[in-house]
């Protein structure tokens, strides 16, 4: 059975599950959400949800990752620096709405092995890679120094970010992300290297 523009009605269903949990988490927290409140709002059975995902945290972590990578991955200009600024303000620009989430899996994870290495590998690397992998291209191109390990670059952008959204002592904003920017910058500096003009201020 087929629905709208021809996908098939698992698919529509799958996609009505994910936007409700989005939505609900969104609006009620983590800790209120449960698979009967999004069963009822997507209009679908709880054993059809449980098909497909074996746990709340499960549902959420596709949900919200399906939502980092649709919102929060821009096209690249080839330019590293200003790659980098885009990335982080499309990402931290999610957290505001998604925090309660993204705080929710984090603490699940500390008591759930299993579902630590699932949301290890299903949000947390992926978005891990996005970072490097500019910051990589930078160093490749020129723009960026060699001197600093990347991975502590990394640290520093998703850490930051990790730790204002759990502790909620400051935000995690798209200033948040100009700042992490000029710093990752300045720490992969070279002085031998020299960004473009334009580059280290951003579009």
């Amino acid at each position: 059975m087929t629905g709208a523009l021809g996908r098939p009605r698992s698919e529509i269903v799958r996609r009505a599950i994910l936007d409700t949990t989005v939505r609900l988490t969104m609006r009620d927290g983590y800790q209120a959400l449960t698979i009967k409140g999004v069963a009822q709002e997507a209009g679908v059975g709880r054993q059809t949800i449980y098909r497909w995902w074996p746990a709340k945290g499960a549902l959420v972590l596709e949900a919200i990752g399906e939502l980092a990578e649709r919102a929060a991955r821009p096209a690249p200009t080839g330019d590293a620096v200003r790659d980098l600024r885009a990335l982080l303000r499309a990402s931290f620009r999610l957290v505001p709405a998604a925090g309660s989430a993204i705080s929710g899996m984090m603490a699940e994870a500390q008591h759930d092995p299993e579902f630590a290495q699932v949301l290890q590998q299903g949000l947390l690397a992926p978005r891990r890679a996005l970072v490097r992998e500019i910051l990589a291209r930078g160093q490749r191109d020129g723009q960026l120094g060699h001197e600093t390990d990347l991975d502590l670059a990394v640290d520093l952008v998703w850490g930051t970010m990790w730790y204002r959204t759990l502790s909620g002592h400051a935000p995690v904003d798209e200033h948040l992300a100009e700042e992490l920017a000029d710093v990752v910058v300045k720490l992969l500096a070279d002085p031998g290297v020299r960004a473009e003009p334009g580059s280290a201020a951003g579009p």
